[in-house]
């Protein structure tokens, strides 16, 4: 049996129904049973717990010979950073005491580094926790920037006409979609062909920059030339409380901002085949981008 955390997720949810698909037991853990019930469904078993708790994840963990394991997104946390140690010392206890062999872990580029990353320090402490597990194989996926990360986007389109950010317009990223990173930790579960601790970059389908990416988008919503503007840290650190982001996470985000920008974040790895992924930004744009932004100017 495999347990999935955050199976209503971005890429917890490729991950349950890619292994429901091939008549698998799952486990799926979610904050919610109505979120749930579509998995459930298909079959999976829906399990509604604290995943900050160690013994609600033992029990969700227990009977299970792999796990899907990431760090939830709790955006109105005040201390994100102790949220997610909590979090990840809550999964590292559980998986010692349901003696789970494999576990593929959601990490991120950056996770090589132990400070100056924001948010992804946590995932560095993350995989440092699952990597003193005794006896346990685990494959730590550290994608690139996510193409999801764009989508708020929308909102500064519609209000300003120009997209705008954090980070630099020139700066290349390793720029994936997230169904992508659930589709690789699916087939990392169904081989179970990885050893001892194993980190494994997800590079998305090539690197873009933001100043690209506001070109694509621009051609695909109807308003061509579409620039994109970098914006300073107090601007950003407003539009991110608006949002309902706490101004502890800002902060963490401006950092590691500042990170990628640097370049002290970054890819590892040359791209290769294994590490490249099939979603390009131009088909991202089209399927989930331009229909979301038209949905929401058909509602303003």
């Amino acid at each position: 049996m495999y347990v999935v955390m955050g199976a209503t997720g971005n890429t917890g949810n490729v991950v349950a129904n890619s292994l429901l698909g091939r008549g698998q037991k799952v486990r799926a853990i979610g904050r919610s049973a109505e979120r749930l019930k579509t998995l459930a469904a298909k079959g999976a078993e829906a399990f509604v717990g604290d995943i900050a708790d160690a013994q609600t994840l033992s029990d969700a963990f227990t009977g299970a010979e792999a796990a899907y394991v990431m760090i939830p997104p709790n955006m109105g946390v005040h201390d994100f950073r102790a949220y997610q140690d909590r979090v990840s010392e809550a999964i590292g206890a559980a998986i010692e005491k349901a003696r789970i062999e494999y576990v593929v872990s959601l990490s991120s580029i950056g996770a090589d580094k132990a400070e100056h990353t924001g948010p992804v320090v946590g995932l560095h402490l993350l995989e440092r926790r699952l990597n003193r597990i005794a006896g346990l194989n685990v494959c730590h996926l550290r994608a690139g920037y996510f193409m999801e990360n764009t989508l708020a986007q929308i909102g500064i389109i519609k209000a300003h006409g120009i997209a705008s950010g954090p980070l630099r317009p020139d700066l290349k990223l390793p720029m994936i979609a997230t169904r992508d990173v659930g589709a690789f930790a699916a087939e990392a579960l169904w081989g179970l062909d990885f050893r001892k601790q194993e980190t494994c970059e997800l590079l998305g389908q090539r690197d873009i920059g933001m100043s690209e990416a506001a070109a694509i988008i621009g051609g695909a919503i109807g308003k061509p030339g579409l620039a994109y503007s970098h914006a300073p840290d107090e601007q950003v650190r407003m539009a991110l409380t608006q949002l309902g982001l706490s101004m502890n996470l800002a902060n963490l985000i401006l950092e590691m901002s500042a990170a990628l920008n640097s370049g002290y974040m970054r890819a590892l790895e040359q791209r290769s085949a294994r590490n490249t992924t099939p979603t390009s930004y131009e088909a991202f744009v089209a399927e989930e981008f331009a229909p979301l932004y038209e949905r929401q100017s058909a509602a303003a």
